[in-house]
C-alpha cells in the first residue's frame, strides 16, 4: 500500500528576527538626522503588534519605511504587518499600530482549501487549527499545489510557508 505524503500550509514568522529588526529600527531612529530628537518610540508588544509613536505623519512614514526595509533584510515577509489607522496620541503626537499576522484565519484557510480543490489535483486538504494540511499519494501533485499557491500568494495578503513536508 502506498504511503501518503503531506505538507502543512502555515503563516508564521521568526520572532527573534522580528525583535532584531525592531531593535535595528530603534537604533536607526536614534541616529538619523531627521528623526534623532523627534521623541519617536517603537515598541514590540508580545508578538501581537508594533506600536510607533512620533511627532507627525511625515516622521511616521519615514519610520514605517525603515521598518519595512529592516524586516525584509532580516528575511521576513513585510505582509506580516497589518497597519491600522493613524490615531492622535498625547502631546500632539501621532500613533500607528501595526498588528502582526500570525496563523491562518478560518476564512483564509477555507479559501485556500477551496482553491486547492479547484485545481482538480488528487490531493486532500484539511484545516487543522491555524494551518492547512495537504496530503496525497504523489509528491509531484503536492509540489504542483505548492507551485499554484505560490503563484497566487498575492491574493491571500498573508505570507504563506510550506512546512512539515513528508
Amino acid at each position: 500500500m502506498a504511503k501518503d505524503c503531506s505538507f502543512d500550509i502555515v503563516s508564521e514568522f521568526d520572532r527573534q528576527e522580528l525583535v532584531n529588526a525592531v531593535d535595528q529600527v530603534k537604533r536607526d531612529v536614534a541616529s538619523r538626522f531627521d528623526l534623532k530628537d523627534s521623541g519617536s518610540e517603537i515598541d514590540l508588544d508580545a508578538d501581537k503588534e508594533i506600536v510607533v509613536t512620533t511627532k507627525d505623519d511625515m516622521k511616521l512614514r519615514n519610520i514605517y519605511d525603515i521598518l519595512q526595509s529592516k524586516i525584509s533584510k532580516r528575511g521576513l515577509n513585510i505582509r506580516i504587518l497589518d497597519p491600522q489607522p493613524v490615531e492622535n496620541a498625547l502631546g500632539g503626537n501621532v500613533r500607528q499600530v501595526y498588528k502582526l499576522k500570525k496563523g491562518l484565519t478560518q476564512e483564509l484557510a477555507k479559501k485556500i482549501v477551496a482553491d486547492i480543490k479547484d485545481l482538480k489535483i488528487k490531493v486532500q486538504a484539511s484545516i487543522q487549527g491555524d494551518q492547512v494540511r495537504v496530503s496525497g499519494k504523489d509528491k509531484d501533485d503536492l509540489q504542483a499545489v505548492i507551485k499554484a499557491l505560490r503563484e497566487n500568494e498575492a491574493k491571500y495578503d498573508y505570507p504563506l510557508q510550506f512546512t512539515n513536508y513528508r
